[in-house]
């Protein structure tokens, strides 16, 4: 582990403010409140994959305490295990690096932890944030009987003729309970990896990357082993209470991620040929519709991979090898 300098904190304490206030803006803002509160992953990324974990952890700590103090300690523990706790844990995942001979290749190049282990990762934090929000907001069939109600009533004082008969609105009511998680674990994944890829960006443009950046067309895959989980998924959706909704967030974060496993693949599919733009275009404009989603859905499903990114040894830092 690096050395604890007064700079890496002190970059790590900057951070962190940066963290808090995004959030604190997501809350006064509701029009950008997912951006912004998404943007809180970036400060704590970009720290962790420059200046390493003690920079990482300075940001989370300073960005909850300012949380807790502004807001209140329930707020705090929001912004650890939706954004910064995720962010922090990417940025330590995306450090590991141990010699490429352990796993069979040169003595002289160094081998990164895998960018479809990295997604996993992030899909099972998410998975697992979402259901304890679940559990402390107490989501359930009356939570969004109550959350339809009041979509229906603001939908009746400007449109009375818009209202859907009663069994319509069951039928809403019911889907609700299942759609909802879906929207949220998917969406969130979607954001924290963008935020990722941002912070990568960033931190190879500035020169403080340990960590090789990627190509994501031909980098980003779903671990193998995923293929089950999202299976499990889709199997609990179907026997009701509280196992179809885990099962959905369950569906909803590792769905997103075979989503732009997917995508990846249609962008290195189409590298170098005439129609790469139109058709990419075509692709993502035609994705708002649920049956063109399935396309890029099932390329990801059955493109799944373990890619690992190697260096020269002499350019990974010692300190940020892996353990068995």
């Amino acid at each position: 582990m690096k050395k604890l300098d007064a700079k890496s904190l002190t970059t790590g304490f900057i951070a962190g403010i940066t963290a808090a206030l995004l959030v604190l803006g997501a809350a006064a803002q509701p029009t950008l409140a997912s951006i912004l509160y998404a943007a809180s992953a970036l400060p704590v990324l970009i720290v962790g994959l420059g200046w390493g974990n003690a920079a990482a952890i300075t940001a989370i700590v300073t960005a909850a305490l300012l949380g807790m103090v502004s807001v209140s300690p329930m707020f705090a523990f929001g912004m650890a295990i939706f954004t910064l706790a995720p962010a922090g844990w990417l940025a330590h995942l995306s450090s590991l690096a141990r010699p490429a001979s352990e796993i069979g290749g040169p003595d002289h190049l160094m081998a990164w932890y895998p960018l479809s282990d990295i997604l996993l990762q992030l899909c099972a934090f998410v998975t697992i944030a979402v259901i304890v929000l679940g559990v402390i907001i107490g989501f359930g069939p009356e939570f969004t009987g109550q959350l339809v109600d009041a979509m229906t009533q603001a939908m009746s004082t400007q449109d009375p003729a818009m209202l859907p008969d009663a069994v319509a609105l069951e039928q809403l009511k019911r889907t609700m309970v299942i759609l909802l998680p879906i929207i949220q674990g998917g969406t969130w994944v979607l954001l924290l990896t963008m935020m990722y890829y941002i912070a990568m960006r960033i931190v190879t443009a500035s020169g403080r990357n340990k960590r090789p950046r990627e190509d994501f067309p031909s980098a980003l895959r779903m671990n193998r082993n995923t293929v089950f989980i999202f299976l499990a998924g889709i199997i609990a959706c179907f026997l009701g209470g509280v196992p179809a909704m885990i099962g959905a967030v369950v569906c909803g974060t590792f769905g997103a991620g075979f989503l732009m496993a997917g995508f990846a693949s249609m962008h290195l599919k189409t590298r170098g040929k005439d129609w790469r733009l139109p058709a990419l275009i075509l692709a993502y404009l035609s994705s708002i519709m649920l049956l063109p989603l399935m396309i890029p859905l099932i390329i990801g499903l059955s493109d799944t991979r373990r890619t690992v990114a190697l260096t020269p040894a002499a350019k990974a830092d010692k300190e940020h090898s892996e353990t068995d």
